[in-house]
């Protein structure tokens, strides 16, 4: 089975739509579980990315995630994958240089770099589209073709693993 790695975007809309906290608590210890199988991960940098605001997602991971869960990034192997994307992104008219300059400075670089260095089958998880036209960003799905890293979004990463939230029944 794949292992998947997650895109910040993953938690975000999580969080603030249809798997809250509140609603969804399910999801937040499914990803603990899949995390302890060896099947779900994501990276240092994407972890600095969720603790810059001070919220729900930033309370879990310091208080719910184990070490390990965020991967370091500084292997070399990741670091030089990471330099071929950027020199890729920068090389290519499609994307206005402020998409480039943001590609350079974020961590959806960073991710996908490190599926590529990855020895395994790892999968990003991300709520971006490929996009062929798109000029204003750089779209993660349009790196991980270029660079042969496989990509899909959460509720497909949900069914490859084959989780179901059951709703519990409460008195009304």
């Amino acid at each position: 089975m794949s292992r998947f790695l997650l895109d910040s975007n993953v938690f975000i809309e999580a969080s603030a739509r249809y798997y809250s906290f509140e609603i969804c608590p399910g999801f937040w210890k499914s990803l603990l579980e899949l995390h302890s199988a060896g099947l779900v991960c994501s990276i240092d940098r994407i972890r600095s990315e969720l603790l810059v605001p001070d919220d729900q997602i930033a309370d879990w991971i310091k208080l719910e995630v184990p070490d390990g869960f965020f991967k370091e990034t500084k292997d070399q192997a990741v670091v030089d994958a990471f330099s071929d994307m950027v020199q890729w992104v920068y090389s290519q008219d499609q994307f206005v240089d402020a998409a480039k300059s943001e590609f350079a400075s974020v961590a959806d670089g960073w991710l996908i770099a490190f599926a590529a260095a990855s020895s395994s089958e790892i999968v990003v998880v991300t709520h971006e589209e490929y996009a062929p036209d798109v000029k204003k960003k750089v779209p993660m799905p349009n790196v991980c073709l270029e660079f042969n890293v496989n990509y899909c979004n959460t509720f497909e990463m949900l069914q490859r693993v084959g989780e179901k939230f059951v709703r519990k029944h409460r008195s009304i």
